[in-house]
């Protein structure tokens, strides 16, 4: 049974830095394309941020120079690193995965997601 787990979300300060992490079981982790999406209140969900099988990374244009994805594949699990933080980040963060060589791949297409952890940024 594949399970992803988000945490690290929290209350923090515009400008300030957060580091949320999705541990991922019951799949071979190397193989997957690793997603972060967000939503927030009111709005449909977003892609955030991606890292492919072969480590490519692809961010949105608004967390471009802000966020980073990673992910360590012995540990199975996908970082997203997020610094600079703004009131307009605020939303519940999702991790998702995909097994596909692909660079890029739609919301719709990730086969797996986490519960979700919510990212509060205060002005």
């Amino acid at each position: 049974q594949v399970r992803l787990v988000g945490s690290g979300g929290g209350l923090v300060q515009a400008g300030g830095s957060l580091r949320l992490s999705c541990a991922a079981s019951g799949l071979t982790f190397s193989w997957y394309n690793m997603g972060w999406f967000r939503q927030a209140p009111g709005k449909e969900r977003e892609f955030v941020a991606t890292i492919s099988r072969s480590l490519n990374t692809y961010y949105t244009d608004s967390v471009k120079g802000r966020f980073t994805i990673a992910k360590d594949d012995a540990k199975s699990t996908v970082y997203l690193q997020m610094s600079s933080l703004k009131p307009e980040d605020t939303a519940v963060y999702y991790c998702a995965a995909k097994n596909t060589i692909r660079d890029v791949i739609t919301a719709v297409e990730y086969d797996f997601w986490g519960q979700g952890t919510q990212v509060t940024v205060s002005s």
